[in-house]
């Protein structure tokens, strides 16, 4: 069995292919403390999306997987991917105070927010949804950085998890890939959100929209319109952000796109 990978950053996403010289049934990966879903290419071929999350430390990490082929025999093999240094911007900044800690009255709703976020986080359909190039939402270059880290007031605040494309309000923002909408609800940091489910781990989250063009349970294409860019949840000027989750990992968007969009066919 052969095993292709390669070096590789905090935030991005790899294609991991598995190949083999007979016929094979199945194949399970584990990577990062993670079982990672693989999908099938032809009779001796596979694939896994995997993400290296943001906070992966910088070291030779150790992934394992196991091909069955036959009726009840099964191959092993491990493969090192050595996550290299990366380092992300860091922006100072004084703003209001409001704006840095919500107020207490809205705690529980944020709380609510994140459970949902997480329960969306794990309900992931089984197989692949997704089969042509994945596609930008909006027009444009990203304006604000995957990773990087904001200081509100002397207060270090999370990693930017996603990318930031500045579009006119109003703008269609199209779905990245094929899915599942999972979620379209406005929260309270991220305003209008829709999250589409790509199957096999993989999530996309659309914030700040200024309208829901899609209902949750809805099925998907890429390219189709699913909201219009706006200023809701805690922003300062209309704009979209794209988040991305592949096996639980926070990866880059313009990763994805790199991986799986026109360009890499």
């Amino acid at each position: 069995m052969r095993v292709a990978a390669r070096s590789v950053r905090p935030g991005e996403l790899i294609v991991l292919t598995v190949t083999g010289a007979e016929p094979i049934r199945g194949v399970r990966v584990r990577a990062f403390d993670r079982d990672l879903p693989a999908y099938r290419i032809d009779a001796r071929t596979w694939r896994a999306l995997v993400g290296i999350d943001l906070d992966v430390a910088p070291r030779t990490h150790t992934v394992s997987i196991e091909a069955r082929v036959g009726v009840d025999a099964a191959v092993h093999a491990t493969q090192e991917l050595r996550v290299v240094r990366r380092t992300f911007p860091t922006r100072t900044l004084r703003v209001d105070e409001a704006f840095v800690n919500p107020p207490a009255e809205m705690q529980a709703r944020i709380e609510g927010d994140a459970a949902a976020l997480r329960q969306a986080w794990q309900s992931s359909a089984p197989e692949r949804l997704w089969t042509k190039p994945f596609v930008r939402p909006v027009p444009g270059k990203a304006v604000s950085r995957f990773g990087s880290r904001s200081v509100f007031n002397g207060q270090p605040r999370a990693p930017h998890g996603g990318a930031d494309f500045i579009s006119p309000e109003g703008t269609p923002v199209l779905a990245p890939g094929a899915g599942r909408v999972l979620l379209a609800h406005d929260l309270y940091f991220s305003g209008n959100t829709v999250v589409i489910d790509h199957g096999l781990g993989l999530f996309s989250l659309l914030a700040h929209l200024s309208a829901f063009d899609v209902r949750e349970g809805e099925l998907v294409t890429e390219g189709q319109t699913v909201g219009r860019v706006g200023a809701t949840g805690r922003v300062t000027g209309p704009h979209l952000h794209w988040a991305v989750r592949a096996g639980g990992a926070r990866v880059d968007p313009l990763s994805v796109l790199a991986l799986l969009g026109p360009q890499a066919r």
